[in-house]
């Protein structure tokens, strides 16, 4: 036993090494903006830029919509389809799948073709561009967001709860925002998460729709610049671990499962 925990400390430090040395060294070279002494310059040019402000914060906008529209329509699909149809769930699988064997070039062409003429074209105006850009979103963080919210509808008893809050006096809104949705909160913000992961740093279908999101601005500034690219890494990086945090502190203090309250129908 004594050796097989060594083994494991081993792996465990070799993986720790494998990720950590990297960022170390980006942070290093970050830091050298300035010959012969390390600065912070690379990480206030970068953070002074009002292209990175402007292309984070709709990046946020664009990962907030998403997330919420995806919820909406992925929620309570997989718990009518636990609830009624459960015969149906490979189907839903397979469809929910399909971003995985589509790549985000081939996505992208398809809607610019279709959605940039009449009857729909979406690609004439901001706001239709920006409505394109979240549905391309979506069907990227498919597979995520459904592997998420299933596993959590797995994890409860749909049927139980269901037939509780209708003798109670729920109706479906009901049931849905204050017995299903509170259920799967720890599964909704793995979902959540890697939702605004892959919204944040996506390139191809931002920069193909010619929307201000801020992975072609992180594209366009390694073209152009050295030090500041790696410092954008590593704010970037810092985001990723503070919301990953977050999500660990929000599932801690967490209740357990949500108790079966009455409602108006």
């Amino acid at each position: 036993m004594r050796r097989a925990s060594l083994w494991s400390w081993l792996w465990v430090t070799l993986g720790a090494l494998y990720f950590a040395v990297p960022l170390i060294a980006t942070l290093e070279f970050s830091l050298k903006a300035e010959r012969g002494r390390y600065s912070l310059t690379a990480y206030r040019t970068v953070l002074s830029d009002a292209q990175f402000l402007r292309t984070f914060t709709f990046s946020v906008e664009i990962a907030v919509v998403t997330i919420l529209v995806s919820l909406l329509l992925i929620v309570p699909t997989v718990y009518w389809v636990h609830l009624r149809l459960p015969q149906i769930r490979p189907v839903m699988e397979f469809v929910a799948f399909l971003p995985f064997v589509l790549p985000a070039v081939v996505l992208v062409f398809g809607l610019i073709r279709i959605y940039s003429r009449p009857p729909i074209a979406l690609t004439n105006a901001v706001w239709s561009t920006n409505v394109l850009l979240v549905a391309a979103y979506m069907g990227l963080a498919l597979p995520y967001m459904y592997r998420a919210v299933d596993t959590g509808m797995r994890a409860i008893d749909v049927r139980t709860l269901t037939e509780a809050a209708q003798s109670l006096g729920a109706g479906w809104p009901t049931i849905i925002a204050r017995v299903i949705f509170p259920n799967l909160r720890t599964a909704l913000l793995s979902g959540t998460f890697l939702t605004f992961a892959i919204v944040i740093g996506e390139y191809t279908i931002a920069s193909f729709l010619a929307r201000p999101m801020f992975g072609p601005y992180l594209a366009n500034l390694v073209r152009n610049k050295a030090y500041e690219p790696a410092a954008l890494s590593i704010i970037s990086f810092g985001l990723t671990w503070a919301m990953m945090a977050g999500l660990q502190w929000v599932t801690q203090r967490s209740p357990g499962a949500a108790q079966v309250t009455a409602g108006p129908r």
